[in-house]
């Protein structure tokens, strides 16, 4: 009962066929197999180390200081509303 024959499997691909049409699954399969090489490209670049140009010179790294602002008086006047 669970075994398929060579017929059932005939139909299933004739219907496929049907539903989908032979144009359009050539066309699905084309865009997986880019999709697979744009990923294996993607993959070998990550592997490759960067090429810096020899006559740029690199520019040193910035940083940005980090310094607390200097303490203020508080004020009074927060809060309280003026007639």
């Amino acid at each position: 009962m669970g075994s398929l024959s060579i017929w059932h499997w005939i139909v299933v691909i004739g219907v496929v066929l049907l539903l989908f049409g032979r144009g359009k699954i050539s066309d699905l399969m084309g865009d997986v197999a880019q999709g697979i090489k744009a990923f294996k490209k993607g993959m070998a670049d990550d592997d490759k180390p960067a090429d810096k140009p020899a006559d740029k010179p690199t520019e040193p790294v910035r940083t940005i200081d980090q310094t607390p602002p200097a303490p203020t008086a508080n004020r009074t006047d927060v809060g309280s509303k003026v007639v």
